[in-house]
């Protein structure tokens, strides 16, 4: 059932260098496509979509190790996008980019969703959660506690317990 299961499901870590390992971008992104045993047209099919998504496809002929981080973790996701999953699971995605990094990660994961894939999303970045997510879950003491982000976000007692910060927005209309 493992391999169904990947089929279905795509796990991808904060640090992309934990999941990339090809020579060059365009093969990384393929590993997944071609271990389901797709037709050579049908992976690169795959491959070309998984990069347009994430405005990668200039860096399909460049060697991993000469990518900036950024471009690394975008890598990452189309390896796991490639795969067309159902649900996307993201560890930190826009934990070290830039802010033209994070606007272009949030252009793929709206692709995502228009693509009908269910993207979940671990991070302690409380501003982009509340910009950007339908539901949030914030965890304390082993439990989750979850609603709509401007709820669950606005809680500040909430949310100093889980060690995080409220989103500056939420910050400033509690004060006034």
């Amino acid at each position: 059932g493992l391999r169904e299961h990947r089929q279905v499901v795509q796990l991808v870590a904060q640090n992309p260098d934990d999941q990339l390992f090809a020579a060059d971008v365009f093969r990384d992104v393929s590993f997944g496509p071609l271990n389901l045993g797709l037709p050579e047209e049908q992976v690169r099919a795959r491959v070309e979509d998984a990069l347009a998504v994430l405005s990668i496809e200039d860096l399909a002929d460049r060697p991993i190790h000469e990518l900036s981080f950024g471009q690394r973790k975008r890598v990452a996701i189309a390896g796991a996008l490639a795969m067309r999953p159902c649900v996307m699971l993201l560890d930190e995605p826009t934990a070290g980019l830039d802010p033209q990094g994070v606007d272009e990660m949030v252009g793929a994961l709206e692709a995502m969703l228009a693509a009908r894939t269910t993207v979940v999303i671990a991070t302690h970045d409380v501003d982009f959660a509340l910009a950007w997510a339908d539901a949030v879950a914030v965890l304390r003491r082993g439990a989750a506690v979850s609603g709509p982000p401007g709820d669950v976000l606005s809680d500040a007692a909430l949310v100093g317990e889980a060690r995080l910060r409220q989103p500056l927005v939420l910050q400033t209309a509690s004060r006034l």
